[in-house]
């Protein structure tokens, strides 16, 4: 661009000294320096919507290849299904079962054990006295009812 150096600077400062005169020359000063500074805003301004504008062009190009991408996602599993029907059907006009590594029926596919909460040991007492401790010292850790607790402490009778 402009090459200028230190000496031009004053030797363009002298002159505008003369011309001008020391009275004129802070006041022009300050103005050249607000002109430039809007100068350098303006430039900045350009310069920040020519990034945006590139920023949105690369947005579009990946929407347009993320697009493009679940396309052949969604044909490649169109076609997967219809491959899917046409074993299915060709199994069922063959009357065998389809030859699945899963349930054989209905009702396993769907079948699942009932479900226990894992801590619902709500009859055994929980406290801080360790369990070996009630063990050898013989305390109840399960709740009977009063006919197992007369049941477990009777005689034995053999028949």
């Amino acid at each position: 661009m402009l090459d200028i150096g230190v000496t031009k600077i004053a030797i363009i400062g002298a002159i505008a000294l003369v011309v001008i005169g020391p009275e004129r020359l802070p006041g022009l000063a300050r103005t050249l320096g607000t002109l430039l500074g809007r100068a350098r805003s303006y430039m900045a301004d350009v310069k920040a919507e020519v990034d945006r504008s590139m920023a949105l062009d690369e947005l579009k190009k990946m929407k347009e290849s993320v697009q493009s991408a679940a396309q052949e996602v969604e044909q490649s599993m169109r076609t997967g299904v219809s491959e899917l029907e046409s074993v299915v059907a060709e199994a069922a006009q063959l009357d065998e079962p389809p030859a699945l590594d899963g349930p054989r029926t209905h009702a396993d596919a769907f079948h699942s054990p009932q479900y226990r909460h894992p801590n619902k040991r709500w009859r055994l007492k929980q406290g801080a006295v360790p369990q070996w401790y009630k063990a050898r010292t013989g305390v109840r850790t399960k709740a009977l009812s009063g006919a197992a607790r007369v049941a477990r402490f009777r005689p034995y009778k053999p028949h």
